[in-house]
This record gives structure tokens, C-alpha cells and sequence, in this order.
């Protein structure tokens, strides 16, 4: 049996859960912008207490990696990082728009064809967005990248396949490619730590951990720090 520690920051979402053995046995949660750094302490104590483990019988912490917000990825990677280090236990590194796809299949409440194709979409500026396309099994079809959405976007794949588009970036894509009928839109699904439970448990039990002392978020674009306009 396996105590993972799963710590979700790459977006606007701030959550962490226990799971055990992929069975999520306490979540906390908030979508929030720009509150991570001030909750997700309070929030990993309070799933040992719920679920009356204690830290030290952990086995694994695993981080969702990016693409994603620059800040939420540094508080998130610090905090699972500083956990290893003081417990001296495994880091997990899990992609966030692969847990994203897992998600929405074990989350979502309608049934997904076997040939539908699962586009996670996070946010970025103006018309772009992070994203990435997978099949069911979560086999990545189109690699991650920044994408710039615009009438020609993913049209080999809409050509072929139902697309289903999930994520806070979703809807720049509806507004555009909704004329197709192999596109579906989900932009109310939000990033949770739960969704990385199966791909977490997974690596641990194949014995896939991150370099603690070098591992970095993937960012997939520098950060550029906004300039303060004078007053």
C-alpha cells in the first residue's frame, strides 16, 4: 500500500489530497487566483487531520509539473521539494495536462466515445494556450505546446476524431472551432489534486521519482515579470 502527498498549483486551482493506493482519502481545495502561497500549508495540515494519518507515514510526494502558471508551479514545486527533503521521501513528477485528461475521464458526467480525443487547455495570454492531445488510454497524441488557437488549429485531428476540449482555456477555442461538429467544449472543468492520483501511484510502484535536488516545473515559456506603469 501506497501514501502519496498530490499537490496541484499549476493553475488558478490550489489543491492537495491524500491518496492511498489511487483512492483519494481527503481533499482540500479552492479556486482561487493568487492565494496559493497563503493556503496550501494550512490545507496539507488539515488532510493529515481528516484523515488521522501522520505526515511521516507518507511514501511519496508528487507535484504537478506544468505547463502552467509560473508562480503556482515555484509555491508548489517548493513546497513538495522542502516535504522530501525534511522527510526524505521520493518527489513525483506528474504533467498536469495528462492528469487533466485523467480527470475529466474519471470526473466527467458524460460518457466518452472510445474514439474521442481529450484536448486539456490551460490559459495563457490573449489567444494562446498550454495544451496537449490524448487518447483514452492517456496516450499523448499531440505533444504539449503553446498554442496560438485560431481557425485551422487541430484540424487533423478534428478531422478524423470527436475532440473534446477541457480546461480553463477552453472556451478562447470555442469561440472559434465550435463551428465544427467533431469539437466539444468544457471550460467549467477545473485542475484538481485528485486527478493525479492513478499517474502518481503508477510511477511510484514502477519507481519513476524526480532528481529532488534538480527537478524544475516545466515552465514551457519564460517568465516575463510586468513592468509597474508610474503613477
Amino acid at each position: 500500500m501506497s501514501l502519496i502527498l498530490l499537490i496541484e498549483t499549476a493553475t488558478t486551482s490550489c489543491s492537495v489530497a491524500l491518496a492511498m493506493d489511487n483512492q483519494i482519502i481527503a481533499l482540500r481545495e479552492i479556486n482561487q487566483r493568487n492565494i496559493h502561497a497563503e493556503v496550501i500549508t494550512v490545507y496539507i495540515h488539515e488532510l493529515f487531520i481528516e484523515s488521522g494519518k501522520k505526515i511521516e507515514e507518507l511514501d511519496a510526494i508528487a507535484i504537478s509539473s506544468g505547463p502552467g502558471s509560473y508562480t503556482g508551479l515555484r509555491i508548489g514545486v517548493s513546497t513538495a521539494k522542502g516535504l522530501c527533503f525534511a522527510l526524505d521521501k521520493p518527489l513525483i513528477a506528474v504533467d498536469t495536462l495528462s492528469a487533466m485528461a485523467q480527470g475529466y475521464k474519471t470526473r466527467g458526467d458524460i460518457q466518452i466515445s472510445n474514439d474521442t480525443l481529450l484536448c486539456p487547455m490551460i490559459d495563457a495570454r490573449r489567444m494562446e494556450v498550454y495544451t496537449a492531445i490524448l487518447d483514452q488510454s492517456g496516450t499523448v497524441i499531440k505533444p504539449t505546446a503553446a498554442e496560438i488557437i485560431d481557425e485551422n488549429s487541430f484540424a487533423g485531428q478534428l478531422k478524423e476524431n470527436k475532440v473534446i476540449f477541457l480546461g480553463d482555456g477552453a472556451e478562447k477555442c470555442r469561440t472559434i472551432l465550435e463551428y465544427n461538429p467533431n469539437a466539444q467544449f468544457d471550460g467549467t472543468f477545473v485542475n484538481s489534486a485528485q486527478d493525479m492520483a492513478v499517474i502518481a501511484t503508477k510511477k511510484f510502484n514502477e519507481g519513476i521519482f524526480a532528481d529532488i535536488a534538480y527537478f524544475e516545473p516545466y515552465y514551457l515559456k519564460d517568465f516575463i515579470a510586468g513592468v509597474k506603469k508610474a503613477v
